[in-house]
C-alpha cells in the first residue's frame, strides 16, 4: 500500500510517500521505489523503518520516499516494489491523478 503526501506537506515544498508492507520478515524483503518507472535519483531521499512484530509473529515495516513537491507535480506515478528472493516482485503504484491534492 502506498500512502500519498498530504496537501499541507505539498504546500511546504515536499512530497513524502510511504510504502507499507506486512505479513513477512523484513530481512527477507527488499522495498524499492520507482518514479515514472525509473529507479532512484539523487533528488530522492529514501529510508526504511525497522520491522515491528505483530501478534501473529510476522512483521510490519515501511519504506519512505521523499521528493521535492515540484518534482511530484511533474511525474505521473510512484511505485513501491517489494521483492523476496527470486519470487515475482509485488508492486503498488500511486498515480498522481489519483491524488486530490496533486
Amino acid at each position: 500500500m502506498v500512502v500519498p503526501p498530504s496537501s499541507e506537506e505539498l504546500l511546504q515544498g515536499k512530497a513524502t510517500f510511504m510504502c507499507l508492507a506486512n505479513k513477512g520478515f523484513p530481512s527477507g524483503w527488499s522495498l524499492t521505489w520507482k518514479v515514472d518507472g525509473r529507479s532512484s535519483s539523487s533528488s530522492w531521499e529514501q529510508s526504511r523503518s525497522p520491522g515491528v512484530v505483530q501478534k501473529d509473529g510476522l512483521y510490519r515495516w515501511s519504506s519512505t520516499l521523499r521528493l521535492p513537491a515540484d518534482q511530484w507535480r511533474k511525474v505521473g506515478s510512484v511505485t513501491c516494489e517489494a521483492t523476496q528472493g527470486s519470487q515475482t516482485p509485488v508492486t503498488e503504484t500511486l498515480r498522481r491523478d489519483q491524488c486530490s491534492q496533486s
